[in-house]
């Protein structure tokens, strides 16, 4: 039987960094655009792949709906830090991983800040 946390205490955190990475796709021609048609799914691939090959554990990445930044897209957010990136090529996911997941660092050229994008009201 496994233990369970004291009294008000949280348990451990499953993964040690979770990044949800916004697949979303919305009708062509749509005025704030969408993550998928500026290729967040084939780099979300990349990423989960490039996290294998560097033997990161406890690290999972996820494709996510709508994360409601899309003008800025593809856009991610990576938890427990509450961090939100902007990315468009292999490179920028390279330096986000590395950086910023393994590393624990930021990648400040790609950080968005809460005043960012619109989002739908």
């Amino acid at each position: 039987m496994s233990s369970s946390p004291a009294d008000g205490e949280d348990p451990e955190a499953f993964y040690r960094v979770h990044v949800f990475c916004c697949t979303n796709e919305r009708p062509a021609g749509h005025p704030r655009g969408c993550c998928n048609e500026k290729g967040a799914e084939k780099l979300r691939n990349y990423m989960k792949a490039r996290a294998k090959e560097e033997g990161l554990e406890r690290v999972r990445i996820n494709a996510s709906g709508c994360l409601d930044r899309c003008e800025l897209g593809p856009t991610m957010v990576i938890y427990p830090d509450g961090v939100w990136y902007r990315y468009e090529s292999a490179s920028d996911i390279d330096e986000i991983l590395l950086n910023h997941v393994k590393g624990g660092g930021r990648v400040p050229r790609l950080m968005l800040k809460p005043e960012d994008g619109p989002g739908e009201k």
